[in-house]
């Protein structure tokens, strides 16, 4: 198993500090979800066309990897269809460009479920955009996220669609927190479609989701992160870190550091 963090635990962060803190951590990847407080990729300086060959190249030598870039395409509403293909094709496009074999979409808005989701929108967005996912060598991830958090759900899309170019991002937190799932449930329903994982930990205060570092909550992380390694998983479990969305967690110096070390003491 390989583990990373996303970018969205330091959204203030230049590229600069975000490879020298995967490197000296010993980080396998990093997922991008913005930097330096934009949070659209493809319009960045950064990772301009004549950029991303001199990225490529740092990163190999460093021996890191950009294993997924995870966008903020909402594919479920029907009056935003436009934009949410125009934005998957930027982002299959960058990925492309970065040796990334993955980019993450959202089939509902909030990681609660309890929004509006056109299922059927959902599934007309993914059957447009894999033929260039497929073509571009980049595979298309749904995320266990609101109503998808409910792994059955999942399950039932995977199988309707069928699609090799789209696959699932297992987000062990929120089929566990918003819908009482156990983990072997999740993993026995969706393991046939999963090619990424999320981590982050958390109790429930006062009926409100409370983020905790790893290990500090009451996830079952260690069930589920068990199971990846005993089936002989050898992708990425990547840290999230919702500094973006909640700004008085912790420090991101902090966490990063806490986590490569917690989650190898903890599969030990």
């Amino acid at each position: 198993m390989k583990y990373g963090f996303s970018t969205i635990g330091c959204p203030d962060w230049l590229w600069n500090e975000v490879v020298a803190t995967a490197k000296d951590l010993g980080y396998d990847g990093i997922e991008l979800r913005g930097l330096a407080n934009k949070t659209y990729l493809p319009s960045t300086r950064t990772f301009s066309l004549e950029n991303c060959p001199q990225i490529r190249l740092r990163l190999d030598q460093l021996e890191l990897e950009i294993p997924c870039l995870s966008t903020s395409a909402f594919i479920f509403d029907g009056t935003g269809q436009e934009a949410a293909q125009a934005e998957m094709r930027d982002y299959i496009n960058l990925a492309a460009l970065l040796d990334t074999p993955f980019i993450r979409v959202l089939a509902d808005r909030e990681a609660r479920p309890g929004g509006k989701v056109d299922e059927g929108v959902v599934e007309e967005n993914l059957k447009e955009i894999s033929g260039l996912a497929g073509d571009k060598e980049v595979m298309v991830l749904v995320e266990t996220n609101g109503l998808y958090a409910d792994s059955r759900r999942t399950a039932a899309l995977m199988e309707k669609l069928g699609d090799a170019n789209i696959g699932v991002l297992w987000d062990v937190h929120h089929p566990y927190r918003f819908y009482g799932e156990k983990p072997s449930d999740t993993y026995g329903r969706l393991k046939d479609w999963i090619c990424y994982a999320h981590v982050k930990d958390s109790l429930m205060e006062g009926g409100e989701v409370a983020y905790k570092m790893f290990g500090y909550g009451d996830v079952p992380l260690k069930e589920a992160l068990g199971l990846l390694r005993d089936d002989g998983y050898e992708g990425y479990a990547v840290l999230e870190w919702l500094k973006l969305w909640v700004a008085d967690l912790e420090d991101p110096g902090v966490v990063f550091a806490h986590y490569p070390h917690a989650v190898r003491r903890m599969l030990r």
